[in-house]
């Protein structure tokens, strides 16, 4: 692909996708066709093959991928943050407006995990089952192509945040993705697959707002997942070629990557969703393409985290910093220098579900901080090699791994504490639920019957985090 002309700094291109399990890419090895456009660019570029997200769910993640800090730091690990990000804490689009970067921000304008941009623009990401198709990502890029032509006549380098709301819920892609990967009958009276889905009382208003009413088959749901992936997947083409057409996308670091995953139909039973310290939530896909500095085809199989990505993009773009990140630049995997960052990671959860845990290559340990609404047991404890799905808890038959885990964690955490000055935020979170003055929730009914999610636009509420559109938005023109 060609270029015009090397720009004084490059453009940088974050394209975050909400939702997106890495292993439902086809690049990422799913047998199904997601993402033949993505396919490609990762041929055009470098793919990462162990990127986490360990810090569930948006707010906190979104919050260590914008400023190459972990929760100790940010001190954010809830999706309903309260107040703002801490001020010691530098955010990426305030670091590269000091670079003479203009900086724009699309479809994350409420959270708190979104300060510092110039501009910020919304599209539709929300609807229900009688809203559809609900075209989010053609939206997306309605918001975007003219934002970006505006950019590019102003003759600085630009860094786009998108926040892409496909494939997360509700999954209601356009024709002809919808039946793309389905192709059964979705009304089936003898599977009963839906059943415990849309009698979990949390989420079964929410569900029936945008599920096909009298659903009986699972597959038909998680179709509609894989259909709005290839849908994005076509959509993010139509970005890239605009800037192909104008002479920019070689002088253009395009990185691809998601907040967090999606557990679907797994057997821990959270369903269609993204709380739980699972691998279907952690595992996220990575992808860079900046043919001056990445490797064509490369994939670096070494383990990384959100919070590696802004040290990674500082040196593509050859700025310097003296911001004492907690990540890592992965150019040093890229060259070959290193071949992994931490194995280990501490892992928080605040959605849903208020836990952490400890992940090694072998070994998954989740220990809850309070009862939970799915009435899971306190600890979990699962062997990764052998059983991959997370399905059998080893937590009883092996107290001596668990025992040795949760040292391991509290020695980090203990460490964090000392190197940061400060507590850690999972254990002091007050009403991270939502609900004023209930508290730590004392028992799993108590979680069960109190938390509840109702239709779209309670959803998109609990997204946005704690505050309006204007409130907080340091400096920030706001426009949706």
């Amino acid at each position: 692909m060609s270029s015009s002309g090397a720009a004084p700094q490059p453009n940088i291109l974050l394209i975050a996708v909400d939702s997106l399990r890495a292993d439902h890419m086809s690049c990422y090895g799913y047998p199904r066709l997601t993402s033949p456009h993505l396919d490609r660019v990762a041929q055009q570029g470098t793919l990462f093959e162990n990127t986490f997200s360990p810090h569930i769910p948006t707010t906190s993640a979104y919050t260590s991928m914008l400023t190459g800090m972990d929760a100790f730091n940010t001190q954010v690990v809830a999706l309903r943050h309260k107040g703002a990000v801490r001020s010691e804490v530098t955010m990426l689009p305030e670091i590269l407006r000091n670079q003479g970067y203009n900086t724009t921000c699309v479809g994350h304008t409420k959270n708190p995990s979104a300060r510092g941009f110039d501009t910020y623009l919304d599209y539709r990401a929300w609807g229900t089952w009688a809203d559809r198709p609900l075209d989010k990502a053609q939206d997306l890029n309605r918001a975007v192509i003219p934002e970006l032509d505006r950019l590019l006549d102003k003759g600085s380098p630009f860094f786009v945040l998108l926040r892409h709301m496909e494939p997360h819920a509700p999954y209601l892609p356009p024709e002809p993705y919808e039946r793309m990967f389905y192709h059964g009958d979705e009304f089936d009276p003898n599977n009963d697959s839906m059943k415990p889905v849309l009698s979990f009382k949390p989420f079964r208003d929410f569900f029936a707002s945008w599920m096909p009413p009298g659903i009986t088959d699972k597959d038909y749901v998680i179709a509609q997942y894989d259909g709005a992936i290839a849908y994005m997947d076509a959509c993010i083409q139509t970005i890239l070629t605009y800037l192909e057409a104008q002479g920019v996308l070689d002088d253009t670091i395009v990185v691809f990557n998601s907040d967090h995953g999606e557990t679907l139909y797994a057997k821990n039973e959270c369903w269609f969703d993204h709380h739980g310290l699972y691998d279907s939530n952690l595992h996220v896909p990575l992808i860079i393409r900046y043919p001056a500095r990445m490797p064509a085809g490369s994939r670096i199989s070494g383990y990384n985290q959100l919070k590696d990505l802004v040290p990674t993009l500082l040196e593509l773009a050859g700025i310097e910093s003296d911001i004492p990140f907690d990540g890592k630049s992965l150019m040093g995997m890229v060259r070959g220098e290193v071949v992994s960052h931490e194995s280990e990671l501490y892992l928080t959860e605040c959605t849903w579900m208020r836990k952490h845990g400890w992940r090694t290559p072998e070994w998954k340990l989740i220990r809850a901080l309070e009862p939970d609404f799915h009435f899971k047991p306190p600890v979990e404890l699962y062997n990764l090699n052998g059983d991959p799905d997370e399905d059998h808890n080893l937590a009883e038959a092996q107290p001596e791994v668990v025992d040795a885990l949760t040292r391991r964690m509290e020695e980090w955490i203990a460490l964090r504490e000392r190197e940061t000055g400060l507590g850690n935020p999972i254990f002091d979170q007050g009403d991270w639920h939502g609900h004023e003055g209930v508290g730590v929730f004392k028992s799993s009914q108590q979680a069960y019957d109190t938390l509840h999610i109702g239709d779209p636009t309670e959803a998109r509420s609990l997204q946005a985090g704690s505050r309006s559109a204007t409130d907080e938005m340091a400096e920030g023109e706001v426009e949706i």
